[in-house]
């Protein structure tokens, strides 16, 4: 078991630090190419930042393991929003002032629905995995008009410009775009092999450790880019990022996850888990529509969603102990 946990850290601790080195190559070599710097934050680190997620997904359905990717995807999803946007507000307050990211989340919504449709037959196909990915490239094309129709006074665009790398030679770049791809590969085979390792010494299913173990360590580079942005009073991408990850992990994650391995749904995937990123999702429109001429996530919001997702996670892990799934 300790080897195990041992594997686990080792994979933590490089998917952390590949992220780090993935997104900021991807992001600088972009800007080297003349990519505007609201395209490369809407697209390139959005998908960036899903790269933990997308890796640990290929890694686990390549080894037949499809129930970890996929528990992987949603337990990412209600972590991003439980977890990260409520640690972050509660440390400190997020004003949403971007219009392009009002935009984006009825998109989260409706891909969070389609998704959910998709699961109701208990079984992901082949071909739901095709459909998921040419939601993909839906969604990519439309965040690139989305990009090219924003206004320019968007406060999006000024903190994505403060935080894209510059002056950076385009070697250097692709040279940790690369590093970075290499690294998010040892540390999702290392992430993989220690978590089935550590499912199966307790008993409990590949779905929960995927939704619990595996799902919070994929979390954490989105934790830290959304602490340090609010911090930095940069609240559009302390929301962005989190938005526009959950958006990649159901259509990227789940899509290549059921393309590489179809597999069938235990039922607490449709009876609870589901319901849960779906509830979460929901809080997180409720809690950034306008009401009032502006919209802001307190404190008292982000201590609500912390205590959620840890009843939640405390919830899952004593009930798949008590009956062993």
């Amino acid at each position: 078991m300790l080897g195990d946990i041992a594997e686990v850290v080792l994979g933590l601790v490089l998917l952390i630090w590949g992220a780090d080195r993935f997104v900021h190559g991807a992001a600088a070599t972009a800007r080297n190419l003349g990519v505007a710097p609201l395209m490369i934050g809407l697209t390139i680190v959005a998908f960036a930042t899903s790269a933990p997620e997308i890796l640990v997904s290929v890694v686990a359905a390549g080894r037949g393991q499809s129930d970890l990717a996929i528990g992987n995807a949603i337990g990412s999803n209600i972590a991003n929003i439980g977890l990260v946007l409520g640690a972050t507000a509660f440390i400190r307050p997020i004003a949403l002032q971007s219009a392009t990211l009002r935009r984006e989340m009825p998109a989260l919504l409706a891909v969070s629905l389609l998704t959910v449709a998709l699961f109701l037959d208990s079984y992901l196909a082949r071909i739901d995995g095709f459909v998921l990915l040419t939601g993909l490239i839906i969604v990519v094309i439309w965040l690139v008009r989305l990009g090219i129709r924003s206004s320019s006074s968007d406060p999006l665009q000024s903190d994505f410009e403060a935080e894209i790398p510059t002056g950076q030679s385009m070697k250097a770049s692709v040279t940790w775009l690369l590093v970075g791809i290499v690294v998010l590969l040892f540390g999702a085979h290392f992430m993989v092999e220690g978590a089935v390792s550590i499912a199966r010494a307790v008993g409990v299913s590949e779905m929960v450790i995927g939704i619990t173990l595996v799902a919070l360590a994929t979390s954490l580079p989105e934790l830290a880019v959304s602490l340090v942005s609010a911090i930095k009073g940069e609240f559009g991408i302390a929301i962005g990022n989190i938005v526009g990850s959950n958006i990649f992990n159901l259509l990227a994650v789940v899509g290549v996850a059921a393309a590489i391995q179809p597999a069938a749904l235990p039922p607490s995937v449709l009876s609870l888990h589901l319901f849960v990123m779906v509830a979460f999702t929901l809080v997180l429109f409720a809690m950034t529509y306008e009401y009032d001429g502006r919209s802001v996530i307190t404190r008292y919001e982000g201590f609500a969603l912390l205590i959620a997702y840890l009843a939640y996670g405390t919830y899952v892990v004593l009930q798949s102990v008590r009956i062993g799934v």
